[in-house]
């Protein structure tokens, strides 16, 4: 009977490289660090899709200083500050005001660019990558705040032009910017809860019908002094009016304050205010993005 040899594999190269485990295992660093690099590209994402967008810039930067213009100078003629003679100035009482309500208002634009997200299927991708379940969330609230502070910038900026002064100090002054961020810091967890719940952008323009009566029920425009005492009461315990009353303080403008509990305490209640509603809206949040269906 024929063999037939079988001929041998060939000898690998004494050179050949030994093969390479490809998994990585980083122990290096925790959790957290993942979670805030997470975040961060999060952010930069989203101001990348913001500059890009020049229209949208021109909308939510050029609204509040339209919003401005309008009612100090529409309503600044007619108007009186509380407690003011007759040669104050309607708009130093409406200045911080109008601050505050470009912050408490943002929320909208938080809840519009959320659930534009959830609809397109960004936030589907997101939740299929390895990242950290808080990274979304958090990312959009960190990005709404710098656009805000830019909101404020021009604000504040629009506001002395238009002839109004701080006259709180440096240190108060820094500190009236710090409420009004942090209320917008605050409230944007209620948006981003809001846009994780609304079917359709279209349907997160209806908010404006709860964000309008939110901030007209406030102190941002008169003292709820001047209001029916049921109206003025609800207008006094808004989280909003304590915000107002506090900037107004620290600008050292008109504070049209009266004698009840909440009015006396303007600023503590515009630290506390937000800090329950983030204590709240927060981890609501967060779990309705961990919720979603895939």
């Amino acid at each position: 009977m024929t063999t037939i040899a079988t001929p041998a594999a060939p000898a690998a190269p004494a050179d050949r490289p030994a093969p390479v485990d490809l998994t990585v295992t980083d122990d290096r660093h925790s959790r957290l660090y993942w979670a805030a690099a997470d975040t961060w590209n999060v952010v930069r994402r989203s101001l990348t899709h913001f500059t890009r967008r020049p229209s949208f810039i021109l909308w939510q930067l050029g609204f509040p200083i339209v919003s401005v213009l309008l009612y100090g100078y529409v309503f600044g003629g007619a108007m009186k500050p509380p407690g003011g003679g007759g040669s104050a100035d309607y708009r130093d009482f409406l200045m911080p005001g109008m601050f505050v309500m470009t912050m408490a208002m943002g929320f909208m634009n938080t809840a519009t660019g959320v659930v534009t997200d959830t609809t397109k299927g960004v936030v589907d991708r997101f939740r299929s990558m390895p990242m950290a379940p808080s990274a979304f969330v958090n990312g959009r609230g960190v990005t709404d705040v710098i656009i805000a502070g830019s909101e404020l910038a021009i604000l504040l900026l629009t506001a002395l032009a238009m002839g109004w002064r701080s006259d709180g100090g440096l240190l108060a002054f820094l500190g009236a910017v710090g409420l009004l961020l942090w209320l917008r810091f605050a409230l944007i967890w209620i948006g981003v809860w809001l846009g994780l719940l609304m079917p359709s952008p279209e349907a997160a323009g209806g908010l404006y019908g709860v964000a309008f009566p939110l901030t007209m029920v406030s102190s941002v425009f008169v003292a709820p002094s001047t209001m029916p005492d049921w109206l003025g009461a609800v207008a006094a315990w808004n989280p909003i009016s304590s915000t107002a009353s506090a900037t107004r303080e620290l600008f050292g403008n008109p504070v049209g304050a009266d004698a009840t509990w909440i009015s006396q305490h303007a600023q503590l209640m515009a630290f506390v205010w937000p800090l329950v509603i983030t204590a709240v809206f927060l981890p609501l949040a967060v779990r309705r993005f961990q919720r979603l269906s895939r």
